[in-house]
């Protein structure tokens, strides 16, 4: 088959990690895969090298420095819509309201479901939810979202995880290096947005009260513009007397270290699809903390520790870092590692073998 994957971005958002991994477990399985993408800031390729058994398109998209959210996702779509043809390709599968604006009849995985109040992103998404043929989530909870709102069914495909990768980062010198640098730290990756509950994960870091411990946060590429929630992020962090480490974007190759050396990883999302960041830190053997979420309950079950509030946040975070539990931290591991992506191509496979035989 002729497999179109299409994602908005170049840089290390969760879905980009999956668009990215799920062609190279396709490819891997003698699948034809092309990745189609914009190239956002002058970007030519992605934030890591992809094997090159896959086929890659970077549309270019010059950045317009004043340009608005709204005007942004306009052109975001009418710009991949104009240089991608899906009569390429036998299957069309975006993973994102924009591509899957862009890419006409498609397959879509929907990662996880927002609110938007910008007008033309609130119609991008629910354009991307009700148009596409087919839909896939990447949990049962985001599925059931959507049967409930929408009377549609998907098809639950899981993330793969690249277990041995944060695995082999246990010990390492990077990881060594890290602390070094950092010395204990929390780490939080994806940046500073609402969604990835950002101030809570403040009000939780200011409960611990353990000034020997770094809230260290990563990530954070967006198309959102968050700057007065970035502002409100700062004001609160300097009212609560926490001063975090921002790291911003983490070299691909330095992350494992980075979340390896970490002494508890926290996870405050309000919304999430599976966790993808989550389950590397527990393939990297690190505590974790989360929200009291569904789709987290279903994913992580008994290897997290959860938490509804900030202050049952920190509780947990302050227990994890005071007695790191062995046989969690194995249990941890262990679930990383059932999630491959070999798993995911497979029935990634199957579900388009069977739209294309319709």
């Amino acid at each position: 088959m002729r497999i179109a994957l299409l994602t908005y971005s170049t840089k290390p958002r969760g879905g980009v990690v999956h668009t990215l991994a799920l062609a190279e477990a396709l490819a891997a399985l003698g699948e034809d895969v092309t990745v189609w993408t914009l190239g956002r800031g002058g970007d030519t390729g992605f934030h890591r090298p992809v094997d090159p058994a896959v086929t890659l398109r970077v549309v270019p998209f010059p950045d317009r420095p004043d340009e608005g959210v709204g005007p942004r996702i306009l052109r975001s779509i009418a710009v991949l819509r104009a240089a991608f043809d899906p009569a390429d390709f036998d299957v069309v599968h975006a993973q994102d309201c924009i591509t899957a604006n862009a890419a006409g009849p498609c397959v879509r995985t929907v990662h996880h479901l927002d609110r938007f109040t910008t007008p033309e992103l609130a119609a991008c998404h629910e354009r991307a939810i009700v148009e596409p043929y087919a839909h896939v989530c990447v949990s049962a909870a985001v599925a059931a979202e959507l049967a409930d709102g929408w009377g549609l069914s998907a098809r639950v495909i899981p993330n793969g995880v690249a277990a041995a990768r944060f695995s082999a980062a246990v010990g390492s010198a990077s990881a060594g290096e890290w602390r070094a640098e950092l010395g204990r730290y929390v780490l939080s990756v994806g940046g500073i947005e609402p969604r990835k509950g950002s101030v809570e994960l403040l009000e939780a870091f200011a409960g611990l009260g353990l000034p020997d411990v770094r809230l260290v946060v990563a990530g954070g590429e967006t198309l959102f513009d968050y700057r007065d929630y970035r502002r409100a992020w700062e004001a609160r962090a300097v009212e609560l007397g926490v001063v975090p480490e921002v790291l911003g974007l983490v070299d691909d190759a330095e992350l494992p270290g980075l979340v390896a050396g970490a002494s508890a990883f926290a996870f405050p999302s309000t919304k999430e699809g599976f966790g993808l960041a989550a389950m590397e830190a527990l393939a990297a053997e690190v505590p974790l903390v989360a929200s009291d979420l569904p789709v987290l309950r279903e994913v992580f079950g008994e290897v997290a520790t959860f938490g509804a509030t900030p202050a049952e946040l920190a509780a947990g975070l302050r227990t994890a870092l005071a007695a790191p539990d062995p046989a969690r931290r194995e249990a941890g591991k262990a679930l990383a590692a059932r999630y491959t992506w070999e798993a995911s191509a497979l029935r990634h496979r199957e579900l388009y073998r069977s739209l294309v035989s319709r």
